[in-house]
């Protein structure tokens, strides 16, 4: 059986009990965010900025053991840098995933 890559990282997500995935909206994470939109078992959160949704990913993970953000290619992934390097030296289980470019043709 062929899946997405956004299958499955929702999967993977659904696996670590990740309910909640925070992130900013831009043009290269829409076909994930939509996705997101169609499935039950997690809620987008929208955040003003990837700094919030860093840190907001970070909180999350403290509280119920890992958590999730989504960005957008460019200026959106250096934006959450500061939040995840904070997590990371915290050792706090964040997941960044970022949109990015079609890699094929």
């Amino acid at each position: 059986m062929k899946i997405t890559i956004g299958q499955f990282l929702l999967q993977q997500l659904r696996a670590l009990n990740i309910e909640h995935i925070y992130g900013v909206p831009g043009d290269y994470n829409l076909a994930l965010l939509e996705m997101i939109e169609h499935d039950d078992s997690v809620q987008f959160v929208g955040n003003c900025n990837e700094l919030n949704a860093s840190y907001a990913a970070d909180g999350y993970a403290r509280l119920n053991g890992a958590g999730a953000l989504i960005t957008t290619y460019g200026v959106g992934d250096l934006a959450a840098l500061s939040g995840i390097a904070g997590a990371y030296a915290e050792s706090s289980p964040v997941i960044c995933l970022a949109g990015t470019r079609r890699c094929t043709r």
